[in-house]
């Protein structure tokens, strides 16, 4: 019982004080002593046997493990987005879509970038630190308040195209070992679902920000804010190439390299950008150096979170509220989707979540005749829901780390679209299975 007022406690405290705005590097380890006190688990490893849990290893284990895995690309990415501000190109591009698009649409032109970068397979991160300088210079362009970038970012990562069917995001292939399924499992009702995401997510994202506009917000410049007035901008298309360039690299080493594409394919998008653009920065050294700063401020954001979920995983309750959710009587696809939504919540992570249920799920469930597809659909979308909370990986380095929010400001509008849009549409995807679409 303590154990469980332990790991519910401390993860609202944690989504209290980052909705506070206090620094993650304290909050993320003091509610994981939080879990660790009220669970018996011992603080440090000279107090209990070789090998066994405690909080300062397990803590750290989650934290530099995260580092280990994801510090090239969170590097990259973040001085890919630098060179792109500096250079001038994601201004030319801003401007060359407020062209196409007009005012009244730069919040789609974003929403569609995203979009693109993320089911071409670039990481969720990484979209957020290349699309940024164009979302900033778009909002400036269209007078449109800055606090909703991150929800529009977010909005085109990691709703409707994070967990579709053919999604090469980890989300949509984590199931497929466990079920033996195929990355377009259940895409008839996918599409179904995605267009409704992303049509209710883009009505709702406008609706907030009219209504913003029109209490008087507006968009208020800083003077940390890279867009330069009055210079020389490339040709938008010498911008384009770059995105397309990051894009079809990791498209053509995805299956091969994993991740690690990325590393590659950010690596040429930098270097194209300096490239084809070279004759257009302003100070190269200086967005070499932010783009560091960046990075780091943003993985070790992502990481003290990450450190909190892996002390979570090794407290009793944690494994008790692990067996309920996998025994809720009734539907499989809701069992399912409960399951997998609340360990993504609790975690932070929607791959998390998928990967501590399935192992329990997927036999049980494939046993009792569920349709693998179908449930593969269902837990994909469904990882995406309450693994959107205030203390997810995402949506701090996003919020803070990348766009220089507040949560206060900013988090309302994200909570909106990436718990709120997400859960109505697994309901919807429940639905369209128990009518037999796709099965």
């Amino acid at each position: 019982m303590l154990s469980m007022i332990g790991l519910v406690g401390g993860l609202a405290l944690l989504i209290y004080l980052t909705m506070r705005g206090m620094n993650l590097l304290i909050a993320g380890p003091l509610c994981a002593l939080v879990v660790a006190l009220f669970s018996g688990l011992a603080i440090f490893p000279q107090m209990v046997g070789e090998g066994e849990a405690n909080l300062l290893t397990n803590y750290m284990t989650g934290f530099s493990g995260f580092i280990t895995s994801w510090f090239p690309m969170f590097l990259l990415g973040a001085i890919f987005g630098k060179v792109m501000e500096d250079s001038g190109a994601a201004d030319s591009v801003s401007k060359w879509l407020v062209g196409k698009f007009g005012l009244k649409q730069a919040v789609l032109a974003i929403v569609l970038a995203c979009a693109v970068l993320t089911y071409g397979g670039v990481s969720l991160f990484v979209v957020a630190f290349s699309v940024y300088p164009m979302a900033l210079s778009l909002f400036k362009e269209a007078d449109l308040p800055r606090r909703f970038i991150p929800a529009a970012l977010a909005l085109g990562s990691v709703t409707f195209t994070m967990t579709s069917a053919g999604s090469p995001e980890i989300q949509n292939w984590i199931p497929i070992p466990f079920l033996n399924t195929s990355p377009y499992a259940g895409w008839e009702a996918s599409i179904f679902v995605a267009i409704f995401m992303a049509i209710l997510g883009y009505w709702w994202l406008k609706r907030m920000i009219n209504k913003a506009v029109n209490n008087g917000e507006h968009f208020i410049a800083r003077a940390t804010d890279p867009i330069a007035e009055n210079r020389d901008l490339p040709n938008p298309i010498l911008g384009l190439i770059p995105l397309f360039v990051v894009l079809i690299i990791s498209f053509i080493f995805h299956d091969s390299l994993k991740t690690s594409a990325l590393i590659i394919a950010l690596l040429g998008g930098v270097l194209t950008t300096y490239v084809l653009n070279r004759k257009y920065f302003q100070n190269l050294g200086k967005a070499l150096t932010e783009g560091t700063i960046g990075a780091l401020i943003a993985i070790g954001n992502t990481a003290a979170v990450v450190g909190f979920g892996a002390v979570a995983k090794a407290v009793p309750a944690f494994t008790t509220a692990v067996n309920a959710m996998t025994d809720i009587p009734g539907s499989p696809l809701i069992g399912g989707a409960i399951a997998v939504s609340v360990i993504a919540g609790m975690t932070g992570s929607s791959s998390g979540g998928q990967t501590i249920a399935l192992p329990l799920l997927a036999p049980h469930y494939l046993d009792m005749g569920v349709n693998a597809d179908a449930l593969h659909r269902t837990i994909a979308i469904s990882s995406g829901a309450l693994d959107s909370l205030p203390h997810n990986g995402y949506v701090v380095t996003t919020i803070q780390g990348i766009c220089g929010e507040t949560h206060k400001a900013a988090y309302a509008a994200v909570g909106a679209l990436t718990v709120i849009v997400p859960l109505l549409g697994t309901v919807l995807a429940i639905i369209l299975f128990s009518f037999g679409l796709g099965l």
